[in-house]
């Protein structure tokens, strides 16, 4: 979910001769190689798994104060807002943290860095801690770089970077049609800072998104928090601060060149 940063794309090392028995996370892809497949034979459980994902799991930073409750807005007035605001996204750039947790083993591993969104399914997750780490994608190819490994994996974007996994900005514009939306809570429809908790199914759930809760910023349909759970009931919670929209992202952002020397490894998706 080596050492690994847990992230809304998450992966593990494997050999190529042999695999690892290891649990999947939420968003969590196979990354063959064998210095990841040794990292993960001990060590990385006793160092929190963590893996390889873009944006993942994060305690939301509930800022400064909580503002006083505003009136709660039905269901159609939020997934309206929420929409329209994603479709005219587009591009993005926030902090973010991160909590993964893994039911199985009952273990949190936290993370925080910075994103960078684009339409057409472009992404770059900047990983500060626990370990630096980077997860790039053009929209075609998808690179995951372990400084601490000196590896590169790579592989082909998958599709769902182009939806709300991945991007936030694609499907989030179409919620209606990727999602059975409710409130998560339909009695308050609200959390205690009065912002919107919406409940998604997907319409065509994956191995790696099961569910997903939003908790929405009810000034401006910002999506601050994101829940997503995979098949096995693993969350990555994500928390997004700093948020800024259409700040003209370029799109050398989204271009990776392997470094000198790092080892190539294939990514192959779970």
């Amino acid at each position: 979910m080596r050492p690994e940063n847990p992230s809304p794309l998450r992966g593990e090392g494997r050999s190529s001769s042999r695999d690892a028995a290891d649990e999947p996370e939420a968003w969590q892809f196979e990354l063959k190689g064998e210095a990841l497949r040794r990292e993960l034979s001990g060590s990385a459980v006793r160092r929190g798994l963590r893996s390889v994902r873009g944006a993942a799991a994060l305690v939301m930073a509930v800022a400064i104060s909580f503002p006083t409750p505003a009136p709660a807005q039905e269901l159609e007035q939020v997934v309206s807002g929420l929409e329209s605001t994603y479709a005219k996204i587009n591009d993005l750039k926030a902090e973010f943290s991160q909590v993964a947790k893994n039911k199985s083993l009952g273990q949190d591993v936290k993370a925080e860095g910075t994103v960078y969104l684009k339409k057409g399914g472009k992404m770059r997750w900047e990983y500060k801690s626990p370990s630096p780490q980077q997860i790039v994608s053009d929209g075609t190819y998808l690179w995951v770089y372990t400084p601490e490994l000196n590896q590169v994996n790579r592989g082909e974007a998958p599709k769902a970077l182009a939806g709300p996994a991945g991007s936030f900005l694609q499907g989030l514009g179409k919620v209606r049609e990727e999602f059975s939306v409710r409130f998560l809570n339909p009695a308050t429809k609200v959390d205690s800072a009065g912002r919107p908790v919406l409940d998604l199914t997907p319409k065509h759930p994956t191995p790696l998104l099961t569910r997903l809760i939003l908790t929405i910023d009810p000034k401006d349909h910002i999506v601050r928090q994101a829940v997503l759970y995979d098949q096995l009931q693993n969350t990555v919670t994500m928390t997004f601060t700093r948020v800024a929209i259409n700040q003209g992202v370029p799109d050398t952002l989204f271009a990776f060149t392997p470094p000198k020397g790092a080892a190539v490894v294939p990514l192959e998706p779970r």
